[in-house]
């Protein structure tokens, strides 16, 4: 096939968000035999969310291992793994069952860096698929990020688009520091452009997804996608939004949200955790705590979610979390705001 053939395929080729995990994780065992996934149902029914797939036919029982219900004991066997040379990726069935798992990454993983005066290291990935939308309820569809961008030691991603799952979980395993990625489960389905090749998307960088000059909307994971759609719909009204897609709550890139702050004068964060005490709250500070104070024409705003567990009904569930139409809302209100 004529290289120029071979370039156009490559271009126009699409997968989902799933199966740009799943590609990640083929290739980085591909590249290197220490990496290894493991986790509950991982292997034979590939996963509960379809993302493994048919790797444990590709590798083997001894590389891709279903493990027993048991999130503290598995957590506490990649940190092992980690410490000994080893690069595991584990998967907690649902994101909030890594409460359980909490002693080991929070207290061993997150610190033994820092204990042992950088001589040895855990590089270990866990891979969390979270968020609602799905009518899991109250214990299968929580935002638990901001708990663990909360402990140092910890990197914490939240990737929006197929492209960036796939590049920010090779950039994860090639990091010798635990890394948490939570996936957003209403996203596995979505489709994006993703290149054949094992890239990465640098840890601690936003994208801006769309610029804009009347006020500034930052969100992550799926909030991203829907605030790009709103800004879409402010568009229509006359309204510039500029879309900041986060991809790392921590390390977090305060230095882009600034500077569009600077340029915008107005800020919106978008999240689906609970707005009391959050990444929401976090952000409004480091803004507050600098010298982009100045900058602001109108008080930031916090668009999160409900104080109350995520319910099952789906009129309720849809209502506990922010949608697309209370980002435009929202955004709308502040520009007014700061017009007036």
């Amino acid at each position: 096939m004529p290289s120029e053939t071979l370039e156009a395929v490559r271009e126009i080729r699409e997968l989902s968000y799933a199966e740009a995990v799943r590609e990640a994780l083929g290739q980085a065992m591909e590249a290197d035999e220490r990496v290894f996934l493991f986790g509950e149902d991982v292997g034979v029914y590939g996963g509960a969310f379809g993302v493994s797939g048919d790797l444990v036919h590709r590798f083997g029982k001894e590389r891709v291992i279903d493990t027993p219900i048991s999130e503290l004991g598995i957590a506490g066997a990649a940190v092992g793994a980690a410490i000994t040379g080893m690069r595991p990726v584990l998967e907690i069935q649902f994101s909030d069952f890594v409460t359980l798992a909490m002693e080991q990454l929070v207290n061993q993983a997150a610190k033994i860096r820092f204990m042992f005066g950088g001589k040895a290291s855990v590089p270990m990935v866990v891979r969390l698929p979270g968020g609602s939308g799905t009518g899991a309820a109250a214990q299968h569809s929580q935002s638990l990020e901001a708990w663990f961008a909360h402990v140092p030691g910890l990197k914490v991603l939240q990737p929006s688009t197929p492209h960036d799952a796939k590049g920010m979980l090779l950039a994860a395993i090639d990091d010798p520091n635990p890394v948490l990625i939570f996936e957003h489960k209403l996203l596995y389905k979505t489709k994006g452009h993703v290149p054949a090749e094992a890239y990465r998307v640098p840890i601690g960088k936003a994208a801006i997804r769309r610029e804009g000059t009347d006020v500034t909307i930052v969100g992550s994971s799926i909030m991203a996608r829907k605030a790009e759609a709103a800004a879409e719909r402010l568009a229509t009204e006359g309204i510039s939004a500029e879309v900041i897609d986060l991809r790392s709550i921590r390390p977090i890139d305060f230095t882009t949200i600034a500077e569009s702050v600077r340029k915008t004068h107005r800020l919106l964060v978008v999240y689906e955790g609970v707005k009391t005490m959050g990444i929401g709250a976090e952000i409004s500070a480091m803004i507050a705590e600098s010298e982009v104070f100045d900058f602001l024409d109108a008080p930031i705003i916090r668009l999160g979610g409900a104080d109350a567990p995520i319910p099952y009904n789906p009129v309720l569930e849809k209502a506990a979390v922010p949608q697309e139409d209370d980002i435009v809302t929202a955004a709308a209100n502040l520009v007014r705001r700061g017009e007036a």
